[in-house]
C-alpha cells in the first residue's frame, strides 16, 4: 500500500522550466494531424494545446524506468504503483502564446490523493501548470495523474459508457504505429505502451498499442478548429473514460450547445463507446 502521508510531502512542491516556441514542432504536429497549414513563421498564435509541445521531459537515458518513463521521484511524488495514466486536465487560455517567444512554464503540485475502489488501490495526482510568456500567464492548466496497480485476474471491469449520438462534427481516424511514434517523437514521450507492442501486450496485458490521452485531446480541439476556425476557445477541459488501441478505427465528434458558446466534444472507439469526454467554451 502507498505510504499517503509519505506522499503527501511533495504537495507545495513547484518546479520552474523555460523554453521558446520554435517553429519545426508547430510544423511536424501540423503534418502528423495531417492538416494542410502554412510554414510557421515568427509570431503566429499557437493553436490551443499545442503547448504541450514545449517543456519536454528530458530524462537522461539512466534515469529512464523499465516502462520508459522516468524513474520515480523527483518533482512528482514516487507513487509505488505500476500504471500510470493522464487521467484529464482543465485549461484556461487567457492570452494567446506566439511562434519565436520565450516562454516559462512554473508546475506545483496541488494535491495527492489516495481511494481504495473495486480495482483496487488508486492515487490522484493534481498538477497546476501556468505557462507565461513576456505579456504574463497566457495558459493556466489542471493536470490529473492517476496510479493504480497492474490487474488482477478476476478484477472487474468498469461498464463501458456509449457515447452521445448526436454529433454534427465527426472525423474518422484510423491510428497506426507511425501515427503513435510520431506523437511520442514530438513529445518526447519514451512510455512503451504507446509503441512497444511486445510489451504493452505482455507485460501490461493490453490488446494493442495505446492511442496517448493527450493525442486524443490534441485531435478534439483540432476537429473544433476545422469546423470552427474563427472559434475563439477560452477554456477546455477533458476526461479519459477507457482506453483507445490502434487495433480498430476510433471517431473524434463534435456539436456546438444551443447557447452557442459551449462545444461538446468527445472521442469514441469503434463500438461507439465512450473514450474521452470534452467541453470547450468560446469567447
Amino acid at each position: 500500500m502507498p505510504d499517503l502521508a509519505h506522499l503527501q510531502q511533495w504537495v507545495g512542491r513547484t518546479e520552474r522550466r523555460a523554453d521558446r516556441v520554435t517553429q519545426v514542432p508547430v510544423a511536424a504536429l501540423a503534418a502528423t494531424l495531417d492538416r494542410d497549414d502554412p510554414e510557421p513563421r515568427d509570431g503566429d498564435a499557437l493553436p490551443p494545446l499545442w503547448h504541450w509541445l514545449y517543456f519536454l521531459p528530458l530524462h537522461r537515458q539512466s534515469e529512464i524506468g523499465p516502462d520508459g518513463h522516468a524513474r520515480r521521484g523527483g518533482f512528482l511524488p514516487p507513487v509505488p504503483l505500476p500504471r500510470r495514466m493522464w487521467a484529464g486536465s482543465r485549461l484556461e487560455f487567457r492570452q494567446p502564446l506566439h511562434v519565436g517567444e520565450a516562454i516559462e512554464r512554473i508546475s506545483t503540485i496541488k494535491s495527492v490523493e489516495q481511494k481504495d475502489g473495486k480495482t483496487g488501490t488508486l492515487v490522484f495526482v493534481v498538477v497546476r501548470h501556468e505557462i507565461g510568456n513576456p505579456q504574463g500567464v497566457a495558459i493556466a492548466e489542471e493536470h490529473d495523474i492517476v496510479y493504480r496497480d497492474n490487474p488482477r485476474p478476476g478484477d472487474p471491469s468498469p461498464p463501458p459508457k456509449a457515447a452521445r449520438g448526436d454529433a454534427t462534427w465527426r472525423r474518422d481516424i484510423v491510428p497506426d504505429d507511425v501515427l503513435l511514434f510520431r506523437y511520442s517523437a514530438l513529445t518526447f514521450n519514451g512510455h512503451r505502451i504507446h509503441y512497444d507492442r511486445r510489451y504493452v501486450t505482455d507485460v501490461e496485458g493490453y490488446p494493442g498499442l495505446i492511442v496517448h490521452g493527450p493525442l486524443l485531446a490534441t485531435l478534439l480541439m483540432d476537429l473544433l478548429r476545422r469546423n470552427f476556425p474563427t472559434g475563439d476557445v477560452a477554456t477546455f477541459a477533458f476526461r479519459a473514460m477507457k482506453p483507445v488501441f490502434d487495433i480498430a478505427p476510433f471517431a473524434v465528434c463534435g456539436r456546438v450547445a444551443p447557447e452557442g458558446d459551449v462545444v461538446h466534444l468527445w472521442a469514441q472507439d469503434s463500438q461507439a463507446q465512450l473514450a474521452m469526454d470534452a467541453t470547450a467554451t468560446l469567447r
